[in-house]
């Protein structure tokens, strides 16, 4: 319920993990109760459009380039650290992720194409490889910083810089699959995904809202696999920043 009570649970729970965060050092408690605050605002004003956008595909279709653009915009901060126009590069792997899984679903029509549907679908794949994006940008960018004495020496014997990269940052970026592999194994014993609590909420079967959450799971393991790889790839062939680090040639 909307009230008094909903805002003083928020307080309760957004002030709780940011004392968790500063007690323990584990980063900003400021950055905490931002993301908080963006949550809340961003909701609300999703909450007030969100009817009219759903009334056109056209309109849906610009929402999800908004959600693109935002989320291209959020993983070019994490792993550059900046929104410098190169860092911009970041939206190229959440594309490539989204555009063959979404287009793969819409054109066997198991999603139909309607806004109602098809923004859920999208926007759930877009924030998957965002995150995907994220880690395996940042994972990358960490790995060269720490083992750039390998980069180099690889360099040394002969492999040109996108086989350096791969060579000594592919294993860590990998690492960026586990957040959505260890969903999926574990998906209705530890958890109960967004996917499928909304169709058992808009009254469809338990083997409706359970077909539609794998479909969105094995999706997911796709966009974020192409993701991954094409960030890698991007930041060995020098077009996408990995944070402070040079990567010579």
């Amino acid at each position: 319920m909307i009230g008094p009570l909903l805002a003083m649970l928020l307080v309760v729970l957004a002030a709780a993990a940011a004392l968790v965060v500063k007690l323990q050092e584990l980063g900003h408690a400021r950055d905490t109760l931002i993301a908080v605050v963006r949550a809340i605002v961003q909701l609300a004003l999703v909450s007030l459009v969100i009817g009219y956008v759903l009334r056109s595909m056209w309109l849906t279709a610009a929402f999800l380039t908004l959600m693109v653009i935002v989320g291209g915009g959020t993983s070019a901060k994490r792993i550059t650290g900046s929104l410098r126009l190169r860092s911009w590069w970041a939206v190229v792997p959440i594309l490539s992720g989204l555009l063959p899984a979404l287009a793969l679903i819409l054109a066997s029509t198991v999603v139909p194409l309607h806004p109602v549907a098809v923004l859920p679908s999208a926007g759930i794949l877009i924030g998957g490889a965002m995150t995907a994006t994220s880690l395996a940008g940042r994972r990358t960018a960490d790995e060269l910083a720490v083992r750039h004495g390998e980069y180099e020496a690889a360099l040394s014997i002969g492999l040109v810089r996108r086989d350096a990269v791969v060579l000594v940052a592919r294993p860590a970026a990998a690492l960026a699959l586990i957040p959505g592999m260890d969903q999926t194994r574990t998906v209705g014993l530890v958890t109960l995904p967004g996917a499928f609590v909304g169709v058992l909420l808009a009254g469809a079967s338990p083997w409706q809202a359970g077909a539609t959450q794998v479909l969105v799971l094995v999706a997911l393991l796709l966009v974020q696999a192409i993701a991954v790889a094409v960030t890698v790839e991007l930041i060995a062939a020098g077009l996408l920043p990995a944070g402070k680090v040079v990567l010579t040639q």
